[in-house]
């Protein structure tokens, strides 16, 4: 079973939506004992960084999150991808989960319109079992004004928007997608199909 995080800050029926629609078990929850139960876990998010981080902190799951990711498969989607790193600087500097090296900041679109908003091509640098049997230059679904800054060696794959933008991010047990896998037709079923067999 696939747990969808509910912390008030999410697409959880869009999300569980689509693992319904693929065929994977899947329950929205904000309980430890389910979280500690499934197979891997997904995180949601849209929205700001700081509120993120504020709701997660007052449902008391952070501790039980970065335990489970030890053992666990763990997704962030949008948002849910931005607070895996270190830092946010969205409206204020913020603490994020600390679960991926990196800061998210301000997409330097230049003359491009914020929010990057639309579908644009995946392209890969990093081998990751999440892009098994999808094609590089294959077109995903993005709504996001913020973007994540690592290092390439945690940086599965990209797209461009006048800069180089991490699209899908991993380290371990931890993986994430900038853009929406379930808004993101069969390319991002495939990525949660995916992410499912790696729950088995």
């Amino acid at each position: 079973m696939i747990a969808v995080i509910d912390y008030n800050v999410g697409n959880l029926f869009s999300v569980k939506n689509a693992l319904d629609f693929i065929g994977e078990k899947a329950e929205i929850t904000s309980e430890v004992s389910v979280l500690e139960k499934a197979d891997a876990l997904i995180l949601p998010g849209v929205g700001a960084f700081p509120d993120a981080m504020h709701e997660l902190k007052k449902s008391g799951l952070i501790e039980t999150i970065h335990l489970q990711a030890k053992k666990k498969p763990l997704l962030g989607i949008c948002l849910g991808m931005q607070i895996l790193f270190d830092t946010g600087f969205e409206f204020e500097e913020s603490n994020g989960l600390g679960l991926i090296p990196g800061e998210v900041d301000k997409i330097p679109a230049g003359n491009l319109k914020i929010p990057h908003m639309g579908w644009n091509a995946l392209h890969f640098l990093n081998s990751s079992p999440l892009l098994e049997g999808v094609e590089d230059n294959g077109f995903v679904y993005f709504v996001h004004s913020y973007m994540a800054f690592t290092d390439d060696h945690y940086i599965a794959a990209y797209t461009d928007y006048n800069a180089k933008i991490p699209a899908m991010v991993q380290s371990g047990n931890v993986f994430g997608t900038q853009f929406h896998p379930e808004k993101s037709s069969e390319v991002g079923l495939t990525i949660l199909r995916n992410f499912g067999r790696l729950a088995k």
